[in-house]
C-alpha cells in the first residue's frame, strides 16, 4: 500500500516532520510557485502551510485527493474555507500556538511605552545622550485595563499583576465569578478607558467590535494614558487614534496589527508610523521560534489524526472522525445556532444544555455539544475556536453544559435546542432544523416564538410591544438607508402582547441605524446577528 503523500509547501521546524512520522510520503515544494505548488497537489493527501501559500479554489481544483489543509498558526486569511467545504476539505491550525507570544509582546509593548524605550534607543545611537528627555512611568500601582479576557486577556492579567498593577477588565461574556478567579475587577467600558493608564484590547474583530476604541473613548482617557493592540488590525479607529496622538487627548499607543498590512502610503496606518508617541512592530504577536514550533507540532498531529480517520479537535470547518452522514448536516446548523444565541443573550453564560429532538438520537450526536460550544464563541472570544479548546473555553467561564436526548420531535424529523441560563437570571433558547432535500438550515424558534425562517448571513431580531404601523416604521427606516429586507418573520404568543421579528436582510446595518430603529419602535429586545462561515 503506497503511503499518504504529505506536502509541505513552505519550510517548517524539523520538530514538524518528526511528528508527522514515518507512515507518510512527505514532499517538499515552494508555495509560492503556483504553478509548482499545483503540480504538486496533484497527489497530496495532505499539505501543510503557513502564511505565504494560497490555498484557494483555483488550488483546490489541482488537488483531487486532498483530504486536509493544516495552516502551522493562528490566522486562516490565506485559506479559502467555504471553498475547502464544499469539495470535503478539511481545514485545521494551531489556535493556541501563539497565545504566551501575544501575552508576551503585549508586555513588551506596554513597558516600550512607560519607558520610552524605542525613542531612547533611537537617540543614544544618533550619537545623543539626552537621559532627562526619556524620563517614563513605573508600572507599579498603575491600572492596566484589559478589553477581552479570553485566553491572551487573561494571560496579560496575570503577567501585570505581577508588577503590583491593579487590573481590569471589559469582556460582556465572562461573568464576575470568572473574573474574580483571573483577580480582575469587571468595569463597563466607559468605567474602563475613563481609569485606564494602559489599555490593552483582545477582542475578535466583528462587526460589532471594528472601530470600538474611538474618538468618544479617547476623549474619555486621561491625557498621560497608553493603549495598545496585539491583536486585530481595525480594533482601535486609526484615524481617530491618530487624531487623539496629535492632539494630547493621550499619551502613546503600542501597535503590532493595522488596518492594512503592511500600512499603505496615505493609509491611517501609514500616518502613526511617523508619530514619536508610537510604538510598532510587524505584526510580530507569533514571531517566536516557541509559537512557530508549536504550531508546526500541533499541526502535523492533526494531519495524523485526519488521515487516520479519527476526530480532529482543532478542525475549523468539519469535525472530522467517524460521524454519521445523518449527523454530519447538524453540524453547521448548531454551530449557526450558538452564534444567534451569543448575539441575543444580554449577559454571560452560565449554563447551557444542548437538546436534540428526533430521529438524530439514534446515531452518536455528541459532536453537536462540541459544535454549540465552538458556535457560541465564535465571535466572542480573541483566539480562533475549535472542537478541543471550545469544552475549555466553557469550563473557565464556569459554564455548566449538557447535552439532552429525545426520540421526540412533534412538528419535524429533527429540532435541536440550545437552552441557556445567562447571569441576570433570565433564560435564552433558540431552536433549528433542516428540511427538504437540500437540508436547508432554519431557525424555528427564539424563546417561546415559533417561526420557520433560512439561517443567512445578516439577521436582525426585535421584540416589542405589538401594535399597528411597526413594520411600516422600521420598513421606511431600512428602506430609506438602501438596505434590503430580504425576508421577514412575524411570531406573536398565544398570549401578550408581545410580538418578535425577525428580518434577513441583504447587509449588515450601522449602529447609528441600529439605535434608530430601536428608539422608532421602542424595542424591549434588538439584535443584529452576523452569522460567520462555519
Amino acid at each position: 500500500m503506497p503511503k499518504p503523500v504529505v506536502l509541505i509547501a513552505e519550510v517548517l521546524s524539523p520538530a514538524t516532520i518528526e511528528a508527522l512520522g514515518p507512515d507518510f510520503d512527505v514532499r517538499h515544494v515552494d508555495g509560492t510557485d503556483r504553478e509548482a505548488l499545483f503540480g504538486a497537489l496533484a497527489e497530496a493527501d495532505a499539505v501543510l502551510i503557513r502564511s505565504a501559500t494560497r490555498i484557494d479554489e483555483e488550488a483546490l481544483t489541482h488537488a483531487p485527493k486532498l483530504k486536509v489543509v493544516a495552516r502551522a498558526g493562528v490566522g486562516l486569511d490565506n485559506v479559502d474555507i467555504k471553498a475547502a467545504t464544499a469539495a470535503g476539505v478539511m481545514v485545521v491550525n494551531a489556535p493556541t500556538s501563539n497565545i504566551v507570544s501575544a501575552a508576551e509582546l503585549t508586555v513588551g509593548h506596554i513597558l516600550s511605552l512607560a519607558r520610552r524605550i524605542p525613542a531612547a534607543h533611537a537617540s543614544l545611537a544618533a550619537g545623543q545622550w539626552k537621559r532627562s528627555s526619556f524620563t517614563g512611568a513605573e508600572l507599579f500601582e498603575k491600572t492596566v485595563g484589559i478589553v477581552g479576557l479570553g485566553r491572551i486577556g487573561a494571560l496579560v492579567a496575570a503577567r501585570l499583576a505581577a508588577f503590583d498593577m491593579r487590573v481590569v477588565a471589559y469582556d460582556p461574556y465572562v461573568t464576575s465569578a470568572r473574573a474574580q478567579q483571573l483577580g480582575v475587577q469587571l468595569l463597563s467600558l466607559d468605567e474602563l478607558v475613563a481609569e485606564a493608564d494602559f489599555l490593552t484590547i483582545h477582542m475578535p474583530k466583528t462587526p460589532e467590535t471594528t472601530g470600538m476604541i474611538g474618538a468618544e473613548q479617547f476623549a474619555a482617557m486621561k491625557p498621560t494614558a497608553f493603549v495598545v493592540n496585539v491583536a486585530r488590525g481595525g480594533l482601535i479607529d486609526e484615524e481617530a487614534l491618530h487624531e487623539a496622538l496629535v492632539a494630547g487627548e493621550i499619551a502613546g499607543a503600542g501597535l503590532d496589527v493595522f488596518t492594512s498590512e503592511p500600512p499603505a502610503e496615505g493609509g491611517s496606518a501609514r500616518a502613526l508610523l511617523d508619530l514619536p508617541n508610537v510604538v510598532v512592530t510587524p505584526h510580530l504577536g507569533a514571531s517566536t521560534e516557541e509559537a512557530q514550533e508549536k504550531a508546526g507540532v500541533s499541526v502535523a498531529r492533526s494531519v495524523r489524526l485526519a488521515l487516520g480517520g479519527d476526530l480532529v479537535p482543532d478542525a475549523v470547518n468539519v469535525a472530522g472522525g467517524v460521524i454519521d452522514p445523518y449527523v454530519r448536516p447538524g453540524i453547521s446548523l448548531v454551530e449557526k445556532l450558538g452564534q444567534i444565541f451569543a448575539a441575543l443573550a444580554t449577559s454571560p453564560l452560565t449554563s447551557l444544555d444542548v437538546e436534540v429532538h428526533g430521529e438524530l438520537n439514534e446515531y452518536d450526536v455528541s459532536v453537536l455539544k462540541l459544535a454549540a460550544l465552538k458556535g457560541v464563541f465564535t465571535n466572542i472570544v480573541s483566539e480562533t475556536v475549535s472542537y478541543v479548546n471550545a469544552p475549555l473555553l466553557a469550563e473557565q467561564r464556569g459554564i455548566a453544559v449538557r447535552l439532552l436526548q429525545d426520540d421526540v420531535s412533534e412538528e419535524y424529523r429533527n429540532v435541536i435546542t440550545l437552552t441557556g441560563a445567562l447571569s441576570d437570571g433570565t433564560q435564552l433558547s433558540v431552536s433549528g432544523t433542516l428540511t427538504g432535500p437540500k437540508q436547508t438550515e432554519k431557525l424555528v424558534g427564539i424563546n417561546d416564538h415559533a417561526l420557520e425562517l433560512p439561517i443567512e448571513k445578516h439577521h436582525v431580531v426585535m421584540l416589542y410591544t405589538d401594535r399597528p404601523g411597526i413594520v411600516a416604521v422600521y420598513g421606511q427606516k431600512f428602506g430609506e438607508a438602501g438596505i434590503n429586507i430580504a425576508g421577514m418573520q412575524i411570531a406573536r404568543r398565544a398570549a401578550g402582547d408581545q410580538a418578535l421579528s425577525v428580518l434577513t436582510l441583504d447587509s449588515p446595518v450601522s449602529e447609528e441605524l441600529l439605535d434608530d430603529v430601536r428608539d422608532a419602535i421602542d424595542a424591549d429586545l434588538f439584535r443584529q446577528i452576523e452569522i460567520t462561515e462555519v
